[in-house]
C-alpha cells in the first residue's frame, strides 16, 4: 500500500513542480518525500521511477500531440533517432532513470538517521 502512495505521491510532486522548476529540483522533492514515507531502497526506486516516468511521458506526449508543433519531429531528426515518438520514449526512460534514483536517494538518507539495533542477536 505505501507503495502506490508514493507512487502517487511522485506523479502529484512531479505533475505540479515540473513546469515551474528545473528537474534537479524536483528530484530534491522526490527524495525527500521517499525519505518520510520509508520504503526499502529497491522498492522506492521503483515508485519513484514509475511516477516520474509516467509524468514525463504524459506531458511530452501531450505537449507533441496537442500542440500541434512540428519541433519533437525536428528534434528527433537533429538527435537521429527517427520520430517524436522515439523522443516520446526516451523521455520516459530518463524520467524513470531519474525519478528512481530521487526516490534510492530519499530512502538511503532516512537508513542513514535510522538507529541501528543494539542487540545483534535479537536473543
Amino acid at each position: 500500500m505505501k507503495f502506490i502512495g508514493l507512487t502517487f505521491l511522485v506523479i502529484l510532486v512531479v505533475g505540479i513542480i515540473n513546469p515551474f522548476f528545473p528537474f534537479w529540483v524536483v528530484m530534491i522533492f522526490i527524495a525527500i518525500v521517499s525519505a518520510f514515507i520509508g520504503l526499502p531502497a529497491f522498492v522506492s526506486f521503483l515508485a519513484g521511477a514509475l511516477g516520474m516516468g509516467l509524468v514525463w511521458v504524459g506531458q511530452s506526449f501531450y505537449l507533441s500531440i496537442y500542440s500541434g508543433s512540428d519541433l519533437p519531429q525536428k528534434m528527433a531528426e537533429l538527435i537521429g533517432v527517427g520520430s517524436g515518438m522515439t523522443l516520446v520514449a526516451i523521455t520516459g526512460v530518463l524520467g524513470f532513470i531519474i525519478g528512481g534514483l530521487s526516490a534510492w536517494t530519499g530512502s538511503a538518507f532516512r537508513k542513514v538517521f535510522t538507529p541501528a539495533p543494539d542487540n545483534i542477536y535479537r536473543g
